[in-house]
């Protein structure tokens, strides 16, 4: 090699690593950015602007919103700003609205499978173990069946946030035994109304906002809706002062996030992963957040609120698991239900044996620092 091979070869190597070098300084000064376009979502949520619920549904759009980074935004409306806290499933199906934060039960007069996804009978699991099924069990592979073969509708869904057992509410009277339900005007929604119809109970659905009014007007004698944080919320202690805790009507339950499925297509993948794993992140924000509410606000309803806490009657739990039997029997008729509880049952027989079996005794330890239960 000459002189001069020599010199244009190394001219050659100090060009390829100046331009090798800026390469490496404009990654560094301009990282890969997202060529995603900025997209907008008008999201309605089937809650009044006081219920905890609302909270829970503005926890999910902070983290969608703060992980997007300006390219996907949602803008949270409280149920009723554009169609009924009842109607969110119609909305977003015909585009209406973009998304809903609401729950199944809300819509199960379009189709009874969609209480099996959060308030179906009870076979023993509670509903952190129901969303177990969803996400590993074959339940999320059903709900999607239900919705594009079944149903047909244009909604995508997320299901967040595994709720407490719901109490059997809020009474005049205590109750005692099932003999003192019996008859009863009773608010309730989903399976749960067929359930205390079948256990003879006179039954009204209606949203939480409207239950107030309906005890004060005489409407309806009783009534349950969630958990001790809403109901004191919307005044449940100003008309009863009885609250039984403990139900089998409303074991397992979770919100669903639903999206208009052409306006989920459209956006670009990160996107919707950003929504999809947001509601992940919620769902556990949410319970733990529920924890503090719930267990904080029962308390306020003991000692400020005057309203009698009791555990609710053994034979109302009997009553509730045989009328469950025979629902359940009605159900299995229709094929699809019947591979829904199906796989929830195989999932349970085997999840629920495990964790019953190794937990540890919570109670006994409880007792021996906090003293007997009143239960």
């Amino acid at each position: 090699m000459t002189k001069t091979d020599k010199k244009l070869s190394r001219r050659k190597f100090l060009r390829a690593g100046a331009v090798a070098a800026g390469a490496t300084a404009a990654t560094l000064a301009m990282p890969n950015v997202s060529r995603a376009q900025t997209a907008v979502l008008k999201v309605q949520g089937s809650w009044g602007a006081k219920d905890v619920f609302n909270e829970y549904a503005e926890d999910y759009v902070k983290r969608v919103n703060e992980m997007a980074g300006g390219r996907l935004k949602i803008d949270y409306l409280v149920g009723g700003a554009v169609v009924h806290p009842f109607q969110v499933f119609d909305g977003v199906h015909g585009g209406q609205i973009d998304a809903a934060h609401t729950v199944t039960v809300y819509w199960y007069g379009k189709h009874k499978a969609a209480s099996l996804f959060g308030t179906g009978p009870v076979f023993g699991f509670n509903a952190n173990e129901g969303l177990g099924w969803i996400h590993n069990g074959g339940g999320r592979e059903l709900f999607h069946e239900l919705q594009t073969q079944i149903m047909k509708v244009n909604i995508v869904s997320f299901f967040v946030m595994p709720m407490p057992t719901q109490p059997l509410g809020w009474f005049k009277k205590p109750v005692k035994s099932m003999a003192d339900m019996k008859g009863l005007k009773y608010r309730t929604v989903g399976l749960a109304a067929d359930l205390f119809q079948a256990m003879g109970l006179s039954v009204a659905q209606l949203p939480g906002g409207e239950i107030v009014p309906a005890m004060e007007k005489g409407v309806i004698d009783a009534f349950e809706f969630n958990n001790p944080t809403s109901d004191r919320n919307f005044g449940a202690q100003d008309v009863a002062k009885n609250y039984m805790m403990g139900s089998h009507h409303q074991a397992t339950e979770y919100f669903e996030i639903m999206f208009n499925g052409t306006k989920f297509k459209a956006l670009a993948k990160e996107q919707q992963a950003i929504l999809q794993y947001a509601a992940e992140a919620a769902s556990s924000a949410n319970e733990w957040k529920g924890m503090d509410y719930y267990s904080r606000d029962l308390q306020t309803l003991i000692t400020k609120d005057k309203v009698n806490v009791l555990r609710t009657p053994q034979d109302v739990f009997d009553a509730e698991i045989k009328a469950w039997d025979g629902l359940i029997a009605g159900l299995a008729k229709d094929p699809f239900m019947k591979k829904v509880m199906d796989s929830q049952k195989a999932w349970v027989k085997r999840v629920v044996y495990y964790g019953m079996l190794n937990a540890t005794d919570y109670r006994g330890a409880y007792e021996h620092h906090f003293g007997k239960l009143p239960l």
